[in-house]
C-alpha cells in the first residue's frame, strides 16, 4: 500500500477546519447610567465569557475598588453572586489585565485583541458575554449578550433596567 501525500494546500484546508475560529478583535461597550440617589457609589462590575448554559469560559474584566487598603474592595465583590458563583471564586484578585478600578457613569469599552488568552483558542460556536453590576446602596443586574463567534465580523447589544444600560459587543475581522 502506497502512503497517501498531502499536498500543501490540503494540509492547510484540513489545520484550518480543525483550528479555533479566529474573529478578530473584540470590543465591549458597558454604559453605566447615571442614577438619581442621595449617596451614588460607582457600581462593581464583572464582565466574562460564558457558553449558552452560562458555565463560564473566561472572566474579562472585573472592576472594583482596588485601590482601598488591606483589600477592603474585595468585601463587596462576593456580591456579584452570578459571577461569583460561576468562576469569581476561583479567580485571585487583582488579577493582572483583569482587575480594575470602578468607572463613573458614561460609556466605557474593553478592547481584546484576537490574542487574548480568553479569545486565542475559543472554538466556534455560541457564546454570550455576560455582564454583572452591583452598586452599595443599590441593586444589582446582570445582562447577557448572545454572540456568535465564527469567523466572522458582529454586532450585538443587549439593554439593562437598572445597572446598566446597553452592553454591546463587536468583532471585527
Amino acid at each position: 500500500m502506497k502512503p497517501v501525500t498531502l499536498t500543501a494546500a490540503a494540509a492547510a484546508l484540513a489545520a484550518a477546519a480543525a483550528s479555533p475560529a479566529l474573529a478578530g478583535d473584540m470590543s465591549i461597550t458597558i454604559e453605566i447610567p447615571r442614577l438619581q440617589s442621595a449617596e451614588y457609589h460607582s457600581p462593581y462590575v464583572a464582565v466574562w465569557l460564558e457558553q449558552p448554559d452560562e458555565s463560564a469560559v473566561a472572566t474579562l474584566a472585573v472592576w472594583y475598588a482596588v485601590d482601598r487598603p488591606h483589600n477592603e474592595g474585595l468585601n463587596w465583590i462576593q456580591g456579584m453572586r452570578t459571577w461569583w458563583r460561576k468562576t469569581g471564586r476561583t479567580l485571585t484578585l487583582p488579577a493582572d489585565g483583569v482587575s480594575g478600578a470602578t468607572r463613573a457613569p458614561g460609556r466605557h469599552t474593553i478592547s481584546l485583541p484576537a490574542t487574548h488568552p480568553a479569545l486565542r483558542n475559543l472554538p466556534a460556536g455560541q457564546y454570550n458575554i455576560a455582564v454583572e453590576a452591583l452598586r452599595e446602596g443599590g441593586g444589582r443586574e446582570v445582562v447577557r449578550v448572545p454572540i456568535q463567534w465564527n469567523g466572522q465580523a458582529i454586532t450585538a447589544t443587549a439593554h439593562g433596567a437598572t445597572e446598566l444600560g446597553a452592553v454591546s459587543v463587536s468583532v471585527e475581522r
